[in-house]
């Protein structure tokens, strides 16, 4: 078959069409709004750096995720590593090995699950000698 200008348009306005057609539902669905129920987005941020010096090792932090998160939050986590930094009271520039933990849970569970969450932060820092467990909190759409 010869590509005409004719011809490529047809074979051009059939895929618009399936294009279209396709898209259409997906169009209707972001109209209507974000997709999935409330729920409740906690992440922690933990340093590793000791206040006494030394650092808060990989084993350790595995060791605490095992002891104490996973049983407050047994459905699922994620777990980001990272490299953070903050300045100190008295000016010093800490950089450490960081992990970020996001938990996601009904909003309807928030005030329950605040206690846990807290739990976990005070635990982390009588164990590993921090100054803080930095926390964001945020209300987000969740589907699985």
């Amino acid at each position: 078959m010869k590509w005409t200008a004719k011809a490529r348009g047809k074979v051009g306005g059939g895929v618009l069409l399936a294009l279209l057609g396709a898209g259409i539902p997906a169009l209707v669905g972001a109209l209507q709004g974000p997709v999935g129920e409330s729920y409740h987005e906690t992440r922690l941020y933990f340093g590793t750096q000791r206040a006494g010096g030394g650092e808060v090792r990989e084993q350790e932090f595995a060791a605490f995720l095992d002891r104490v998160v996973t049983p407050a939050f047994p459905e699922g986590l994620t777990l980001h590593e990272g490299r953070g930094q903050w300045r100190e009271r008295d000016g010093d520039l800490v950089r450490e090995r960081s992990y970020e933990l996001v938990l996601l849970y009904p909003e309807s569970e928030a005030e329950e699950r605040n206690a846990r969450v807290e739990r976990i932060r005070r635990e982390y820092r009588r164990t590993y000698d921090q100054d803080s467990v930095g926390r964001s909190d945020d209300q987000v759409k969740v589907d699985f």
